[in-house]
């Protein structure tokens, strides 16, 4: 076995192998090429997953297909194309593809897809993403419903969405009720201190408007008288 042989198989690099071997470049150099390589593949690559290059920065197809995974793997945002058919998943982690802003192609078809609120985050990005990539997502339980495109199933048809939903909302009203019962509170309260500053700030002028009369108009006749 030669060296580029022995550290594919450690670094578990299937990518490019047979043409990297067969490379006739020196030893050293071939090492750290193929360690540099491997390193990339690995930060990109989900384990057990086949990923390739689609061209110089255009990104990465990653084919998990047919793998036997229960959930998403870790995928990096460099992901283009991604495929997760036939694999044994049930649902998805809220926020498994939210990093994933360079996605163009996913398929998640032929999984046993629990369809109860746990899937909503699956439904409603796939709807979000494209028509075409949730027309093949079929639900395998509960029995209710077994065999239902995920597609056409509604926030009724999923079982403790009904549960959870109206509390959710319940939280969402008492909150906002709040706020609003304490922004009218302080209105009206800024607004009678204004009235009542007004009130008091009036009769104080008067007041002083009249106790002052007198002693204007004696000043006014003086300065008459002395001219």
């Amino acid at each position: 076995m030669t060296i580029h042989q022995l550290f594919l198989d450690i670094c578990f690099c299937p990518l490019f192998s047979e043409n990297i071997t067969t490379m006739k470049i020196p030893a050293a150099a071939g090492f750290v090429t193929l360690m540099l390589f491997c390193l990339v593949h690995a930060e990109i690559c989900p384990l057990s997953c086949i990923c390739k290059p689609l061209g110089e920065m255009k990104g990465w197809l990653v084919d998990c297909s047919s793998k036997g995974l229960k959930e998403v793997p870790a995928l990096h945002v460099s992901t283009r194309k991604l495929y997760l058919q036939n694999n044994s998943m049930n649902t998805v982690r809220t926020g498994a593809f939210d990093n994933l802003h360079n996605l163009e192609e996913v398929n998640v078809s032929d999984n046993p897809w629990n369809c109860d609120c746990d899937i909503l985050y699956l439904k409603l990005w796939l709807e979000d993403f494209s028509e075409s990539s949730i027309a093949n997502v079929i639900c395998a339980t509960p029995a209710s419903n077994e065999m239902k495109p995920l597609s056409q199933l509604s926030g009724n048809e999923l079982d403790s969405c009904r549960k959870s939903l109206p509390i959710k909302c319940l939280d969402f009203f008492w909150r906002d009720l709040a706020l609003i019962t304490s922004a009218v509170i302080v209105l009206i309260l800024t607004s009678c201190a204004l009235r009542f500053s007004k009130k008091l700030a009036y009769p104080v002028t008067t007041r002083d408007y009249y106790s002052a009369a007198p002693l204007l108009r004696k000043h006014n006749l003086e300065n008459y008288m002395s001219q």
